[in-house]
Formats: structure tokens, C-alpha cells, sequence
């Protein structure tokens, strides 16, 4: 323990004495110190335990100190000049002025006598040291000798942009107290390293899970989790505890989830980071989902073959009715939605969107998340929505009768209804909206069309190569094998990782609801009658997609089946 660290521990206990600090926020900061392996100082400062200017007058006045602010002082350019950047930060000291043979510095850590000794013998004069905040410390640094080399490589790769509190949570420190709290370089450098090379290798979520002989690190990469590499468990609760900073949770809270976001910018591209934590048996684990702007991808890009396309935009297009995407978790629902908003947005036009979480902003959308502890549900939202005038509504998910109901009667009364729900096929929707309550004439005057989907890898361009159909895998297609005359696979380069795969595509089913649907929905017909009138209309099922995009050459029969059949 260095003479600072003991001076402030001393000092710590008088202010519990003193009735300024409690005995909890010692303990909590003492914990936090033991995780990240920073000064009890900064860590006090930082969890807002303390005023930093506070605590370092009480420690000048203890100490018989001058204390100084560094951010109300001009330093006499002839004294900044006595020493280089690099002993600047070496010694953590300012120049401020010389009388005689005496120069006056300020320092944040007066008990430094290494530090003192080595710049009394370069600069051959006597040092008498003032006190400055850490804080205005570091900015005169910056502001005089610039930034290290070493500060450069650290920050500039990953740079935090904007952080957003959990909204829950009351009394989260400022931003720029947080951002200081994980300052050791090794957990720093070890979580942007992960950050860098999860965005370099296109990975949607990377997964931090602790075993009991190493600390694991997965990423997912075209929907499938791979492992990248294992840490020691002495770095475990250090990296947590960073991530933690960054999405401003408790650091000192291990028993229970928590959530938080980041917004960072990594190699020059922003990126919005949701963090998870949760317990576990060998300790907290952490899961980070990357998003980015880029990630928009546009109605083109899903993957519809063309008679799809058409007819999706025609729908969406509509001045009113609802249209639903409808599939499993982590079947591109959401992503289908938001294309088709970019899409349709104009000027003209008042869009709005409840979601949760909100995964990816849009230009000219007025984005709102939910917040059920708050009250903010998909129903309360939506119901001041509609006093909102909105042309078009974004709905993330219809969970329960109450929004269904207002999503249906919304989209009845002029407004355009976009949303998804959790079925499997397209035809699904139309039983699932009668579960949750539904009058069936409500479902036939405004629903305009479904969209069942799912997504499967997409071979890799690059080393795609033509492969023969064993028998096996044609007749687990069914009939629909009989006329599959063609298949791909990748057989794996540097491009894709040697996976053969590269990016994922969407398998769609779309229904269209025409007059005679209408009909049959408002009659509440069985299910095999919705499907012969579909199979009439030029709806080709998932399956059918499938097999088509087999055949193209966008992805191969094991991910189909593996995805479809199952």
C-alpha cells in the first residue's frame, strides 16, 4: 500500500467518524478497490461517495498542504517548458512557476517522494509541492502536454460516446465519475480487445461465462455461439466489474440481474452495446449485445424472392390495416419491421414505434421503450399514442388482449399498424389474434397481410461450390425434394472463418389477405380451408422458400432442414 493509500484510508475513517461518509459506502468502495485494483481515493470519488474537492481539501488541511485548482491557475509557460510530456506524466506534476531556485509544482499525490526526488535531480532545483484534484490533474496534462502515446491506444480504438443509465435505478454517479472507475490498464485493454475483435469478426453478442477452471469468451456469429478463447479467473470479476461501469450498474450488486447500455465508437464505427449480467454457480456472468446503425439493412437486402417483395411493399404501403411478422425468437421479426419503416418514412408522415428494448434508432422515427416497473406498457403506451396523431405505429410485439385489441381498433380508425408476434406460420396469427381475444370481424376488415419467417446462414460467395444431394436429405424434404435439382455448399476460406458461411438470410411465407380470406376469417373457417385458399393465391410456404434458395445457391439443405423441420 503506497503513503497516499494509507493517508486516505486514515482519512476515510475520520469522515465515517465525522457523520460525511457511512460505513457501507466504505465497505462498498473498499469492494470495488478489491476487484479493480484501483486507489480508494478515486474509488470514493467516483461511486459519488464524496466531493473530490472536498476530500482533497480535508486531506491539504490534515496534511498542513497548499491546495490549488489547477482549472483557476495559468502555469508560467517558462516553467511548463522545465520538463517533457513524458516525465509530465511520469510524475503526474505541473510546473507552475520558479522563484529563485525553487519550483513550484502541483501534484495529486504530495507523498510521492520517488517522484519529487527524480524531478528535483533532473531539474537540478529545489520542488515544492501544491495539491490538485486528480480530475483537474488529468485535464491540465492533456491540456499542456497533450496526450501519451499509451492514452492514444487505449482510448481512441474504443471510445465511449454516451452512456444511458438504467432508468431504474436512482443515484447512478455521474458519466465521467463512472468512465474513471475501471482505470487498470489490463482489464481496460482486455475489454476493448474483445469489443475490437467481436465487431471485426461481425459478431452479434458476445458471451462472458465463468467455469470453475477458466473464465470462457463465445461470440455469436451468424446465429451460432463459437468459442473464442478462455481467460484466467483471476481477470473474471474485473472485467464484469468494467462492463458493469460502462452500463451503469452497481459494481458492488452480485446477487441479482442487471441491464445496462453504452454507446461506444470502435474502430470508427458507433456501435450501441446492451449489457446483461447475472449470477451464476462459479460467479457473475455477462452477455453484450453489439448493435449498429450499419445493421440496418433495407427491404432488398432481407432476401424475398421477387414475387414476395412485391407484394410485402404493396402492403406496407397501405394508408391503413395492420400487417404482422410472425416467427420464433431471433427469427429477424424486429429487422424485417425496421426496413420496412425505412421504407415507408417520409416527412409527411408522423411515425412512431413502442419497443423493448429499442435496438436501433431511426432517423425521423419517434422511438419509444417500455417500461412495465414504470408503468410504460405496450397498451398505455399505445393508447397515448393514438392522441398523438401518428400516420404510422410501430408496435414491437402484441403480447396480451389489451394491445391487440387497441393495435386492431387503431389500424380500423386510419392508421397504418405494424407489429409481430410469436407463431409459427403465417395462418398462425389469425388463431392467435382470436386467442388473445379478438373479435374475428376486427381481424378480417384490418388485417392486411402476415409474414412467417426464419433465418438461415448464407453460403459464403467466396468459396461457394456445387455439391450432390444424397438421398437421405431429398426425402426428408418431402415432395418438395422431388424437384430440388441443385445444392451448394461453402467449403471454407479466410473470408468466412473457414465456416462457409457469411451473413444470414431470411426463409419467408407471406400471406396476403384478399377478399375471399376475408371471407373465410370473418367465418372463422378451419385452418386446412385458410390453407387451400393460400396455396391459391401464389404464397409459397417456408419450406418451399427454402428449397428455392437451395437451389439458388443462397444457402445450403442441412441449414433448411436444420431450421424448417425442427
Amino acid at each position: 500500500m503506497t503513503v497516499l493509500a494509507q493517508k486516505i484510508e486514515e482519512l476515510a475513517q475520520e469522515l465515517v467518524a465525522e457523520g460525511l461518509l457511512t460505513q457501507d459506502q466504505l465497505a462498498v468502495a473498499k469492494e470495488s478497490q478489491k476487484n479493480l485494483g484501483k486507489e480508494l481515493r478515486d474509488i470514493l470519488i467516483q461511486r459519488g461517495f464524496v466531493q473530490e474537492g472536498d476530500l482533497i481539501r480535508k486531506l491539504a488541511k490534515k496534511h498542513n498542504i497548499v491546495f490549488i485548482s489547477l482549472s483557476q491557475y495559468t502555469p508560467e509557460p517558462t516553467a511548463l517548458k522545465k520538463i517533457t510530456p513524458k516525465q509530465a506524466y511520469r510524475w503526474k506534476m505541473i510546473p507552475l512557476f520558479e522563484i529563485e531556485e525553487k519550483v513550484t509544482v502541483a501534484v495529486d499525490d504530495p507523498f510521492n517522494i520517488a517522484a519529487q526526488d527524480e524531478a528535483r535531480t533532473e531539474l537540478d532545483k529545489e520542488i515544492d509541492c501544491v495539491l490538485a484534484t486528480p480530475m483537474e490533474m488529468k485535464q491540465a496534462l492533456q491540456q499542456y502536454y497533450g496526450k501519451t502515446d499509451g492514452e492514444v491506444a487505449t482510448n481512441d480504438s474504443v471510445e465511449i460516446i454516451k452512456t444511458r443509465a438504467n432508468t431504474e435505478k436512482k443515484g447512478a454517479s455521474p458519466i465521467a465519475s463512472l468512465e474513471k472507475e475501471a482505470q487498470a490498464e489490463k482489464v481496460i485493454g482486455t475489454v476493448n480487445q474483445l469489443l475490437q475483435q467481436a465487431h471485426a469478426e461481425r459478431a452479434s453478442d458476445i458471451h462472458l461465462e465463468p467455469t470453475r477452471h477458466a473464465f470462457k469468451i463465445r461470440f455469436r456469429i451468424d446465429g451460432v455461439l463459437e468459442p473464442i478463447q478462455e481467460l484466467p479467473n483471476t481477470l473474471h470479476q474485473a472485467i464484469i466489474s468494467r462492463i458493469k461501469i460502462l452500463g451503469e450498474m452497481d459494481v458492488a450488486e452480485r446477487r441479482i440481474p442487471q441491464e445496462g447500455r453504452v454507446r461506444l465508437k470502435i474502430s470508427g464505427t458507433e456501435l450501441d452495446l446492451r449489457l446483461a449480467t447475472y449470477p451464476t454457480l462459479f460467479g457473475e456472468a455477462a452477455a453484450i449485445r453489439l448493435l449498429s446503425k450499419d445493421q440496418l439493412i433495407h427491404i432488398e437486402d432481407l432476401g424475398f424472392m421477387e414475387w414476395d417483395r412485391k407484394t410485402f411493399e404493396s402492403i406496407i404501403y397501405k394508408p391503413h390495416g395492420i400487417f404482422l411478422a410472425t416467427g420464433p425468437t431471433g427469427s429477424g421479426k424486429t429487422t424485417t419491421l425496421y426496413a420496412a419503416l425505412q421504407k415507408i418514412n417520409r416527412e409527411d408522415q408522423h411515425v412512431l414505434s413502442i419497443e423493448d428494448p429499442v435496438e436501433h434508432e431511426i432517423d425521423g422515427v419517434n422511438q419509444i421503450q417500455i417500461n412495465p416497473k414504470s408503468g410504460i406498457t405496450f397498451a398505455s403506451v399505445l393508447r397515448s399514442m393514438l392522441r398523438q396523431d401518428p400516420d404510422i405505429i410501430m408496435i414491437g410485439e402484441i403480447r396480451d388482449p389489451e394491445t391487440a385489441d387497441i393495435a386492431l381498433r387503431a389500424a380500423m380508425t386510419g392508421h397504418m399498424v405494424l407489429s409481430t408476434l410469436h407463431t409459427n406460420t403465417a395462418i398462425g396469427a389469425i388463431h392467435r389474434l382470436i386467442d388473445l381475444g379478438v373479435e374475428s370481424y376486427l381481424i378480417s376488415s384490418t388485417l392486411l397481410g402476415v409474414l412467417a419467417q426464419r433465418l438461415v446462414r448464407r453460403i459464403c460467395p467466396h468459396c461457394k461450390t456445387e455439391v450432390e444431394i444424397p438421398d437421405p436429405q431429398r426425402a426428408s424434404l418431402g415432395p418438395k425434394g422431388e424437384k430440388l435439382k441443385k445444392a451448394f455448399h461453402g467449403a471454407g476460406c479466410r473470408q468466412c472463418r473457414m465456416t462457409g458461411f457469411r451473413g444470414r438470410v431470411g426463409l419467408f411465407e407471406l400471406m396476403y389477405i384478399d377478399e375471399e380470406l376475408r371471407v373465410l376469417i370473418n367465418t372463422r373457417a378451419p385452418e386446412v380451408r385458410l390453407k387451400e385458399r393460400l396455396a391459391t393465391t401464389g404464397s409459397r410456404s417456408i419450406l418451399e422458400d427454402g428449397v428455392s434458395k437451395i437451389e439458388a445457391g443462397v444457402t445450403t439443405l442441412d441449414e433448411v432442414l436444420k431450421t424448417v423441420m425442427t
